[in-house]
């Protein structure tokens, strides 16, 4: 019997199909063989075979410390760029959001019911006012507590000891303004601070918060000060304060808006 080349063709093309069909199914039969070990093949009623779940890692994942990874303090570009707003800017704030402003400090004491006394707070130390007394606007007062606490959780985020900012003027009647005007040539007779709305932050001197008796680690005034630069140009970006570096009197001078 003799084959023509056209029925030769037809079944070598035939056999070639079964081989490769035959080899597909071997592949997927032992592809899905390996990929359930041996060990952890289970049965059900003893007859179809199912692949036990492994949740075990190989590297767990593993968390440090705040303290073993601080955050980096970056402070701020320009102290006088980023707190630049001057005396007109904070009394319009000032004038909108404050009291009117007391002729002395007895006229203060009797308006308990605009003022709040701030005198005690474990995020912010006073310091010994001579030129003002230590009651600012609610509004005011719940600002200098934000950035007391903000301050606090920075420095602890960072690895730093706590401290805490120094407040070093607050409300300042008519009377404590004429006063200051005698040996202080740059104080103004329309003063932010007259509103209860304004005060004054040191960036020179931070009380240090004892935790302990044992010996801490001595921190720079330039870091804290960093640091305390960082919490306010946060705030002011924020919308809720303007904010002077004063150079001569080595504070910020803030106003809530």
């Amino acid at each position: 019997m003799q084959f023509n080349k056209h029925i030769y063709l037809n079944g070598f093309t035939f056999i070639v199909i079964i081989l490769a069909l035959g080899r597909c199914g071997y592949d997927y039969t032992h592809k899905n063989d390996a990929d359930v070990p041996a060990d952890s093949v289970a049965t059900v009623d003893g007859k179809v075979p199912v692949a036990k779940m492994n949740y075990e890692f190989s590297n767990p994942p593993s968390f440090k410390s705040i303290k073993d990874m601080p955050h980096r303090v970056y402070s701020v570009p320009d102290f006088s760029n980023t707190f630049p707003d001057e005396n007109d800017v904070q009394l319009i704030a000032a004038d909108l959001n404050g009291v009117r402003p007391p002729k002395n400090r007895e006229e203060a004491e009797h308006r308990m019911e605009d003022l709040v006394f701030i005198g005690a707070n474990p995020y912010f130390y006073i310091d010994n006012l001579k030129q003002s007394i230590p009651y600012l606007v609610p509004k005011a007062a719940m600002l200098l507590h934000d950035i007391g606490k903000s301050f606090y959780d920075s420095l602890y985020v960072k690895g730093i000891p706590l401290h805490q900012i120094i407040v070093t003027s607050v409300l300042r009647t008519d009377e404590d303004v004429a006063r200051l005007q005698r040996f202080n040539h740059n104080a103004t007779e329309n003063s932010c601070h007259r509103f209860g709305t304004t005060f004054d932050i040191g960036y020179n001197r931070y009380k240090t918060v004892s935790t302990s008796e044992e010996p801490r680690r001595q921190v720079r005034n330039d870091t804290l000060k960093w640091v305390l630069a960082e919490v306010l140009r946060d705030k002011r970006v924020a919308g809720r304060c303007y904010i002077k570096h004063e150079v001569k009197q080595g504070c910020f001078h803030i106003t809530v808006r």
